[in-house]
């Protein structure tokens, strides 16, 4: 049940300016989100965001946008993305077979997600530096819950190195020197 890049998708649900204020841990989640962004771009992996009511929550955090590379976002209503048809038409279309999903709430939008993705047939995988809420205790239930129903919860430099494979490759050499090398020494945080 190795990731693999070629058959992977980045979900980065609702890390929007009106919630995030309010989030216990959201400013380390942006930033373990955008650094496994910045890689999934680096390997050409599709790096999607939602945002859930952007009218009252407002956009996605400039910080993350800053930090983006090539990304698509979807606009829902429903707590869970599996739920806009649009979303999963295009989801199907791509035919990723696994997908590493983050955001805000754990609780809320980023569980009801991981639950509607496996049960439309997707590997989901928890990545839990990244996925915070209001409250610690919900996100860790939230992750205790995904996993009991199948989800995997990884870290951000689990997933990085099983979608890299190997280490003999120029690929490897230039994601190593631009996101790996300097992270070696920060202290990891679950939520």
């Amino acid at each position: 049940m190795r990731l693999h890049h070629d058959r992977s998708l980045l979900l980065i649900v609702d890390f929007q300016a009106g919630l995030l204020p309010v989030i216990e841990g959201g400013t380390a989640a942006i930033e373990e989100a955008s650094w496994l962004a910045g890689i999934a771009n680096a390997l050409h992996i599709p790096v999607w965001l939602t945002e859930q009511y952007p009218e009252k929550l407002g956009g996605t955090s400039a910080r993350l946008l800053d930090e983006l590379g090539e990304h698509k976002i979807w606009q829902k209503h429903h707590f869970s993305v599996m739920e806009e048809p649009s979303f999963a038409q295009a989801l199907e279309a791509l035919s990723p077979k696994q997908v590493v999903i983050c955001g805000t709430e754990a609780h809320i939008c980023v569980l009801q997600s991981a639950l509607g993705l496996l049960e439309a047939g997707y590997q989901v995988f928890w990545l839990s530096e990244a996925t915070a809420s209001r409250r610690k205790e919900e996100a860790r239930l939230a992750r205790e819950r995904a996993c009991a129903n199948g989800v995997v919860a990884v870290s951000a430099d689990m997933v990085a190195y099983e979608w890299l494979y190997q280490c003999d490759t120029p690929l490897f050499k230039e994601v190593h020197q631009r996101f790996l090398k300097p992270r070696s020494a920060r202290p990891v945080t679950f939520f």
